[in-house]
């Protein structure tokens, strides 16, 4: 019997220690796979994925959707052996179209880390999708060329610093008498390209859009987690007009040529020194810093709020929130699911992960495992930071994540191209908006 007892105890530890390697391998033989939503920190991701491969062994594979097919592509990968493990949603909207593949992620370690807990996506109490950003957007402008405008002895404002400018009225005045005085500033307009081919107009059908609907929300109390969000009036139409008339004519290119133009282009125009001004977020200086020739030094580019003449705009920051929550497939395996949290909390709670989204990806982390010296050295970064702090502003949040579908947005820009054209008049645009507003919204 002592015999057979030994036999046996030898046999279970035998198994147990077959079972434990047996784990260990399986952690670095599961691969991840991360859909990554923002194609110009795609080769980033790829290095943050070798660092990681270094030191834990474990693969993670980076595929990137093309500007404006995030949601195509991943119904595409979904259901497919190329089904991401981690993936993103905008918010709200987007967990009501992936909720199926949503893993409760209530209890993970990276969510016990988020500052504000609160921007989560929940549901029923129940966390499903992760911020793991937060980015503003406005107006950038290259300081070196509004000084230089200001300089002129014969300009016709008598505006003398961007400190003054701080409402629809003066932006105006300051931009058109630009535009006249280009040629003695050395720029080809005011404004860079409004890019609206199909697939680049994303600038404006959702992020400018955003205003008039912020607005639009606000001033009528909309609960914005009811269904009277699926209707709009778009009251604020006129001062969407206002600003984008503004952008189409005072910029570099004539508004009947703006369906071939893309967001590279602007954004060169913009680092060429080309021209004064563009709309675009804190993500954009990775892209302006790296174009060949680039003339905008890092102290001298800064943000303005997107003014559009509403009352009391004066008190108007920029444009500060997140459409950017990750997500865990539920549908992946146990030890994917796993790999993937992993991969997650790492990067945004070790030093060399950490360094990475400071300093390479830079992002705004919302985590407490991030010091104050921890933020971004990119400029822009640095600036929404400043607006934020600042007591005298109000921050726009970002609506646009309740936006009803994608076709909205899409044909929301074919329309603006279209007006910019002159072959569609304002108000036809308008009917657009609030039509397919209600049409696409009954889909959900």
């Amino acid at each position: 019997m002592k015999k057979l007892t030994a036999l046996i105890m030898s046999c279970i530890m035998l198994f147990s220690l077959a079972g434990c390697n047996k784990g260990a391998g399986d952690d670095k033989n599961v691969t991840v796979r991360f859909l990554n939503f923002k194609p110009e920190i795609a080769s980033v991701y790829n290095e943050i994925v070798q660092a990681y491969k270094e030191e834990t062994g474990v693969t993670v594979i980076v595929d990137t959707a093309a500007n404006n097919t995030y949601e195509s592509t991943l119904a595409a990968r979904m259901g497919t052996s190329e089904a991401p493990t981690i993936f993103q949603i905008n918010g709200p909207r987007g967990y009501a179209n992936w909720s199926d593949y949503c893993k409760d992620l209530t209890d993970s370690k990276l969510y016990s880390h988020l500052n504000d807990k609160s921007m989560a996506v929940t549901k029923d109490g129940k966390v499903f999708g992760i911020p793991y950003l937060i980015e503003g957007y406005g107006i950038i402008y290259n300081e070196e060329l509004t000084d230089k405008y200001f300089a002129l002895s014969d300009k016709n404002t008598d505006f003398m610093s961007m400190d003054e400018i701080n409402n629809f009225e003066k932006l105006s005045q300051l931009v058109t008498d630009m535009q006249k005085n280009k040629d003695k500033l050395g720029i080809n307009g005011v404004f860079a390209a409004t890019s609206l081919k199909s697939g680049e107009d994303w600038r404006w059908q959702t992020h400018l859009a955003n205003l008039p609907i912020y607005y639009e929300f606000k001033n009528n109390d909309i609960d914005l987690s009811s269904d009277a969000t699926k209707e709009i009036k778009f009251e604020y139409a006129e001062n969407y007009k206002n600003i984008f008339d503004l952008y189409i004519n005072n910029s570099t290119t004539d508004p009947k040529l703006l369906g071939s133009k893309i967001g590279d282009e602007s954004m060169a125009e913009f680092a060429l020194g080309q021209c004064a001004m563009v709309q675009n977020g804190n993500w954009a200086w990775s892209q302006i810093s790296g174009i060949s020739g680039n003339v905008v030094k890092e102290d001298k580019i800064k943000f303005l709020p997107i003014y559009t003449g509403v009352e009391g705009e004066e008190k108007q920051g920029l444009c500060i929130g997140t459409e950017n929550f990750m997500c865990i497939n539920s549908k992946a395996s146990e030890a994917e699911q796993k790999a993937a949290e992993d991969f997650m909390y790492w990067l945004f709670t070790s030093d060399k992960g950490k360094d990475y989204v400071t300093n390479k990806l830079d992002f705004i982390a919302p985590f407490d495992s991030f010091t104050d010296e921890e933020i971004p050295t990119d400029p822009l970064a640095r600036e929404v930071i400043e607006w934020s702090k600042r007591a005298d502003v109000e921050s726009v949040p970002w609506n646009f994540t309740l936006f009803p579908s994608q076709t909205f947005k899409n044909d929301f820009g074919a329309a603006l191209l279209q007006y910019a054209q002159g072959t569609k008049t304002w108000s036809e645009v308008v009917t657009l908006v609030t039509e397919e507003w209600k049409t696409e919204s009954a889909k959900l």
